[in-house]
């Protein structure tokens, strides 16, 4: 298991839920019985993950104390105990020694027992003295787990294996000593705990790469930070940081926090986080993240979330939630595993007494098949099969940007029909931007613009945002405007460098006695045919030009759509936004269905009604107002660059603002699924097959714990391969 620190017993964590590190579980009955026992406590809910070893616990702590859930588990015959950190001691660690003997020991004893023209005298004693090490010290942890079950009146994958092996040796051993004729199967007892040491081995270092992805999330943070202290830089630890701090940040290092820039402007590294490869340039008032990297210029950083609540802390948060959770497909598995031992045993039981009974093989045959039966129905594989691929898919989800909330969003994925993609912020980048400038006759557009920026950089609204901004990054300093005065819904007028001028409706112009040429007015109706947002710009009563300001879309988007498309969806756009307006955004992207002119209450409603025509629908949003359309749809998808209303009502979160990344979280997920899928039919086919065929007693017990073992590391190693998802975010 990995090894973890505790903290004190009675440490209880806010909220009432903790995680708690399991030890000693063995097969996926010990998760399951694990889990029955925490469930028995009043106000007690609770999910045992035996591939990560951890227990997700929910409980009421006015009626339980954590003293409580630890003795629960104890009295199970298990260990508990409250995680700080990852030590990362290697947790195929305790089995390496002990396999390295078993292998030595074994060799010889395979070779006696297959040699049967060159064995030396008495090979059979020193068979047993070969085999005795192996299966009292190497295969000790086995006949202590099943000891340990034994107590509490239950049995294991570790009681097949310590029942067969144990009856091998005592077999072989009673055989020889009281010189009965009859064959010995010390190779059978070595061989078998070697092999099942083996699969342990690559089992658990395989279980660990499937938690990596947890790991590198919790190493990702940075562990210091230079505070400012009036004004002089101070090292303290993160964990010294509070809300409001301010702290400095060089080139090349870590951001400690969740804060603001307040001084300084650099580049970015987001890709821990979003998964995007392009570093994102930041300036004073932007937010940035704890652990990203400050890719060039010296930042000073105003610190607004610590510890719990950073996004790092929530998406591990999130991961770790997941992974700990059981999908709908798992629990036929944990109803079969925990019948299963005791069955495996009565068919072992009922193969020797029918073999002896119906006296078609002698005694050592009999056995042999019995033992046989007992070693190659192992449920290891079948308590491994949902929880390792649930681990390496939301992992690997983690690192491309993709949360996953639980794992029974899989199967929702896999039902989808049709998806809504909000417009604003999902579709468009959500911001205002100048997206034309026209002249009139005799003037340059620059000119249009240093005048437009000028009288529109006093004023807090949208569009007169957007363009101060164009104008400063277009031409650099403005010249000063004076007696600016904003007319609500028309626009503003200012004096700049003694011009009298006017930016807004043509209705605001008309006041003035200015109307629109003709070429301009033409202009203009083409530039919002197309969906922008047109004001003119006149000076001293005479027309200099248009300026045309739109919500640019996604460079991504019109790719994200294919991709959408490609895996069977039809997407559909929803916005407040007119029907002309929506018709242009749609079209640019490659959208045939459009809901125009919808009202924010009236998202969900929407979004029922295609439910109601039998479509089962996912939802893309990021705002506030998509929250309840995300809570109401199957599936909820939010762009992580929104609102926090929006990313807890969604099951899915794509922390980058990439609409691509939808199709990326879609396709993982329907992958992670159908590995699900095909580990559980691995898992159940294995046994339908083996067990038929160790009764027959065409399997031999070496053969049939080689199977075992082997079962077992291939179901872990397909799930690996989810490791090599490719995502579309971040391609050209």
């Amino acid at each position: 298991m990995t090894a973890v620190a505790s903290r004190p017993r009675d440490q209880v964590p806010a909220g009432g839920h903790v995680e708690l590190a399991i030890g000693g579980m063995t097969c996926a009955s010990c998760a399951t019985r694990i889990e029955k026992r925490l469930n028995k406590l009043p106000g007690v809910e609770a999910t045992v993950n035996f591939a990560s070893e951890h227990a997700a616990v929910a409980f009421d702590p006015s009626r339980v104390r954590i003293t409580d859930l630890i003795g629960a588990v104890e009295a199970a015959g298990y260990e508990a105990s409250l995680p700080d950190a990852v030590t990362g001691e290697d947790p195929a660690r305790p089995y390496r020694h002990r396999l390295v003997l078993a292998a030595a020991l074994s060799v010889p004893l395979l070779t006696f027992a297959w040699s049967s023209g060159s064995r030396p005298p008495g090979w059979e004693w020193i068979s047993l003295a070969l085999a005795t090490p192996v299966v009292f010290f190497s295969g000790w942890p086995l006949h202590r787990a099943a000891a340990k079950n034994a107590r509490h009146g239950v049995a294991t994958m570790d009681t097949l294996i310590s029942v067969g092996t144990l009856s091998a040796w005592v077999w072989s051993t009673v055989v020889l000593a009281a010189a009965i004729p009859a064959s010995v199967y010390f190779d059978t007892a070595g061989a078998i705990t070697t092999l099942v040491l083996l699969g342990r081995y690559l089992e658990a270092r395989a279980k660990r790469r499937s938690g990596e992805a947890i790991r590198k999330l919790l190493e990702l943070g940075a562990k210091e930070a230079h505070l400012l202290r009036d004004g002089v830089e101070v090292l303290v630890p993160i964990e010294k940081l509070a809300v409001g701090d301010r702290f400095v940040v060089r080139p090349g290092e870590k951001i400690p926090t969740d804060g603001v820039v307040v001084a300084g402007s650099s580049a970015v590294d987001r890709s821990m986080l979003t998964g995007e490869p392009v570093p994102v340039e930041v300036v004073p008032g932007d937010e940035v993240s704890g652990a990203t990297v400050n890719a060039s210029g010296r930042l000073v950083v105003e610190a607004t979330r610590v510890g719990e609540s950073t996004a790092l802390a929530q998406i591990t948060r999130l991961v770790a939630e997941a992974q700990a959770g059981k999908a709908p497909v798992q629990r036929l598995a944990d109803r079969v595993s925990a019948v299963f031992v005791p069955v495996v045993i009565a068919v072992a039981s009922l193969t020797l007494i029918g073999w002896l009974l119906l006296g078609a093989a002698t005694a050592t045959a009999a056995f042999g098949a019995a033992v046989a039966v007992i070693v190659i129905a192992c449920p290891c594989a079948l308590g491994l099969a949902t929880p390792t691929a649930l681990m390496v898919g939301t992992g690997r989800g983690a690192q491309l940007g993709i949360v996953i909330k639980g794992p029974e969003v899989l199967e929702r994925t896999r039902q989808v029909t049709t998806i809504v993609l909000d417009k604003t912020g999902t579709v468009t980048e959500g911001t205002m931007a100048v997206s034309a400038v026209v002249a009139a006759d005799g003037v340059e557009d620059d000119e249009v613009l240093r005048l437009a920026a000028a009288a529109e950089e006093p004023s807090e609204h949208p569009i007169a945002r957007a363009i101060a901004a164009f104008g400063h990054d277009r031409l650099g300093t403005l010249p000063a405007a004076e007696g600016f005065s904003a007319r609500a819904g028309l626009g503003v007028e200012a004096v700049v460098e003694g011009h009298a001028v006017v930016v807004g409706r043509s209705s605001l112009l008309a006041d003035w006695g200015v109307v629109l040429p003709e070429r301009l007015a033409a202009e203009a109706a083409r530039l919002e045919s197309a969906g922008a947002t047109v004001v003119a710009v006149a000076a001293d009563a005479a027309v200099v030009g248009l300026v045309a300001v739109a919500d640019r879309i996604k460079k991504t988007s019109r790719a994200a759509v294919a991709e959408l498309r490609s895996l069977g969806l039809d997407p559909v756009l929803l916005t407040g936004d007119n029907e002309r307006v929506a018709r242009v955004v749609a079209d640019e992207v490659g959208i045939d269905r459009v809901l125009a002119g919808v009202l924010p209450q009236g998202k969900a409603a929407e979004i029922a009604r295609l439910q109601d025509l039998g479509e089962v629908v996912a939802m893309v949003g990021d705002g506030v107002n998509d929250a309840p359309a995300l809570a109401r749809a199957d599936l909820g998808l939010a762009i992580g660059t929104g609102a926090d209303v929006a990313i807890e009502a969604s099951d899915l979160t794509l922390v980058s603002g990439d609409l691509r990344a939808a199709a990326d979280a879609i396709r993982l997920a329907r992958r992670t699924l159908r590995t699900i899928k095909a580990n559980l039919v691995w898992a159940f086919g294995y046994n339908v097959v083996a067990i038929p065929l160790a009764v027959a007693g065409v399997v031999n017990p070496i053969v049939a714990a080689a199977t075992m073992a082997f079962s077992s590391v291939f179901v872990v190693t397909n799930s690996l391969r989810l490791r090599r998802f490719s995502s579309v975010v971040g391609r050209p």
